[in-house]
């Protein structure tokens, strides 16, 4: 088959050089094997088809074994060397991930987001850019977010690169399904050599990945060998050009043979029954041919070889002489800084309505909205037929037209995962999930994907989302709608996390989130958002001005007092419902002057100041959440003010939450005896202002 002899020259060029690498980490394994690695062997021929026709604009989510891949991007074996041995100036993560996970933003190749490990996970990601390229396309922002470079106008395209044994993972069904549905311009490449680790594909699928696609309706799919550089890519020319040109997504199920371990630390003889098979379908003699066919002497080829050899050998030497990580460095591109720092506008406007804690957070997003048109919003039902479950959405859908406020299927890691890949692509997205009892699936993208891709690729790709979660118990939610869940977020690290109180807050934190860079997760107490729960009357709020923004970060001292030397004191830390029941039962029990409340309005980053300077002052310390508080926020929060207030406090800190119970109750009295009160916070206080 006649080709190109450019191309042919530099694919050749590329697979030498991934394979000399391969051969030097062999060859070098003590001095390479600290960290663990997987390389490309095998699989060039597919990659390097693939690489070679990517543009700038493109962005791409290779795979742990994408090395020949990342190569032909334009990368140099030095610099994946560097983060082979995870030095300091690993242009991905500087230091901080695996070989072969890259993270890229040079204005020359195709941008790469953060790449995580969890295998099948960059599919929703992926799938959020080419959600965020029609998005932009369909809402005329091309030009101004997705810039194409000097040399080519043509459409960009998101390519997904997958193992074959990942494609049984549920959450590439999300992306698939929404790929499909929506029609967007992506390509999905599926590198299959039937092995997962040490199980292989006849025991672990049913079919492989082309079969599996049969079932999307508009992913065409096709499968190649993908160890035939000629025919891998003129496929991949042909499907790049229809989704360039159609804006629609292609599956490619490339068939290749594993030639090297799954990863240096799992070896390959360990397991591995089809070697000698494997290694007949070596694509490097059949590329060599190849050269052959097409005018190339032997002499050319050996050159070709030797010198990649040559290169691979002088980057490797570099590249062991290059300066590791500094302790300090450790420390940097958790978060990119927000420009909101101080609260800003006004909170209270002279003739403005009081209107309840929901209509806050609408009026935010609609002013949001009209002010920027990267911002769009969906979720589960926020559509124009309903609005949101909670009419949080109500009339945005109308306002702003299906395209930037729209319904999603029943797909949590989708809605969350997808915000990646929005904001990859210059976009704010404002995403829901219905309940707190349904983030559970959505937790692998806001863990794996979502929080640490700032950090991990070292504060390129920080992920600016807001993720809104209804939460807490009200009028009979029954189990699966009435749970608290802030103890298992915030121990996520690389995300903010707000709880309001009051619909004020609600506004202005909503705001600032926006404006932050970084993902924030925005938990609204579903029992204050029309204030119906006797007590919460102070929830509603004088609608703050268009301008108003409050700060992440900052406590609020609702209530404040002086220190006193001749009576009792106390501070009530708490957030959310718990600020009501403290408010209520401080005033009931006529303690206004000796209880101070702080209402913490966001959980990270925490106000430990206001906190503590209270607790020095007051002398005693309870902590009031809704979750049950065996291993939870509340209780942590309250060893933290133990450890840094002990020779200040008169009693332990104490705290008080729901019962231990596994789930929340229907019946209306058995949820009222789970869950706190003002009566039982009244009961508390008592407790420890006598101890």
């Amino acid at each position: 088959m006649d080709m190109n002899k450019k191309i042919l020259k530099k694919a050749f060029s590329k697979f030498c050089t991934a394979k000399s690498m391969t051969e030097l980490y062999e060859e070098n394994f003590k001095q390479v094997s600290k960290y663990v690695h997987a390389t490309s062997r095998g699989h060039e021929a597919i990659q390097i088809a693939l690489g070679l026709q990517l543009l700038p604009q493109d962005y791409a989510f290779p795979y742990y074994r994408d090395d020949a891949m990342l190569l032909s991007f334009g990368m140099q074996p030095y610099d994946l060397m560097l983060q082979l041995m995870a030095k300091r100036d690993d242009p991905f993560s500087g230091g901080r991930s695996y070989y072969c996970h890259p993270s890229l933003k040079d204005a020359d190749k195709p941008k790469i987001p953060h790449q995580s490990s969890a295998t099948g996970m960059q599919a929703i990601p992926a799938t959020g850019v080419a959600m965020g390229m029609q998005y932009l396309e369909k809402q005329n922002l091309k030009n101004a977010i997705l810039n194409a470079s000097e040399e080519s106008n043509e459409n960009p395209i998101t390519v997904c690169s997958l193992g074959d044994a990942s494609v049984t993972e549920g959450e590439i069904a999300e992306a698939f399904q929404m790929a499909a549905l929506k029609q967007m311009p992506i390509l999905y490449l599926v590198q299959d050599n039937g092995w997962d680790i040490s199980a292989n594909a006849v025991e672990t699928r049913s079919q492989n990945a082309f079969e599996y696609a049969q079932g999307f309706h508009g992913l065409d799919a096709i499968s190649i060998d993908g160890a035939n550089f000629i025919e891998s890519y003129e496929v991949l020319k042909k499907v790049i050009k229809t989704i360039r040109e159609e804006r629609r997504p292609f599956l490619v199920h490339a068939k290749v043979p594993l030639l090297n371990h799954h990863t240096s630390g799992v070896r390959m003889e360990w397991y591995r029954d089809d070697l000698d098979e494997a290694r007949s379908r070596d694509p490097y003699p059949v590329l060599k041919q190849q050269l052959l066919d097409n005018g190339f002497s032997s002499d050319d080829i050996e050159e070709i070889e030797s010198s990649a050899k040559a290169k691979v050998e002088e980057d490797f030497k570099r590249a062991i002489k290059a300066e590791d990580p500094k302790p300090e460095d450790l420390f940097t591109n958790d978060f990119v800084p927000t420009p909101i720092t101080e609260e800003v506008g006004i909170r209270e406007p002279e003739g403005a309505d009081k209107v309840v804690m929901v209509d806050c957070a609408l009026f935010a997003v609609e002013e949001l909205m009209r002010k920027h048109k990267e911002c769009l919003l969906y979720g589960q039902d926020v559509g124009g037929r309903l609005g949101g479950v909670f009419r949080e959405a109500a009339t945005l859908a109308q306002k702003f037209g299906d395209d930037r406020v729209f319904n999603t299927p029943i797909q949590e890691a989708f809605i969350v995962g997808s915000t990646v890949g929005m904001s990859a692509v210059g976009l704010k997205p404002i995403v829901e999930v219905q309940f707190a009892d349904y983030i559970w699936p959505g937790l692998n993208q806001l863990f794996t994907e979502v929080s640490r891709s700032c950090y991990l690729s070292n504060g390129k790709w920080p992920v600016s989302m807001i993720l809104r979660v209804p939460i807490g118990a009200y009028g009979s939610g029954g189990p699966y709608h009435s749970s608290s869940v802030e103890s298992v977020i915030t121990n996520i690290r690389g995300i903010k996390i707000v709880y309001p109180s009051n619909g004020a807050d609600l506004k202005g934190l909503m705001k600032a989130a926006y404006y932050d860079p970084n993902p924030v997760v925005i938990l609204e107490h579903k029992g204050l958002y029309w204030s119906k729960v006797p007590g919460t009357l102070t929830a509603t709020s004088v609608e703050p001005s268009e301008d108003y923004v409050l700060p992440l970060g900052k406590a609020w001292v609702l209530q404040e007092i002086w220190k006193q030397e001749d009576v009792e004191t106390l501070t009530i830390v708490t957030y959310g419902m718990g600020v009501h029941w403290a408010y209520n039962a401080s005033g009931e029990l006529d303690m206004r002057h000796q209880i101070e409340i702080i209402d913490l309005r966001t959980l990270f980053p925490l106000d430990e100041n206001t906190i503590m300077n209270s607790v020095k002052k007051t002398g005693k310390c309870l902590v009031v959440t809704e979750e049950p508080s065996n291993n939870s926020f509340a209780l942590a929060l309250a060893g933290k003010i133990q450890e840094q207030c002990f020779q200040y406090l008169d009693a332990p800190v104490m705290t008080i939450g729901s019962e231990n119970m596994p789930a929340i109750p229907l019946n209306s009295m058995l949820e009222q005896t789970m869950i706190p009160s003002t009566e039982k916070v009244k009961v508390k206080i008592k407790t420890l202002l006598n101890y």
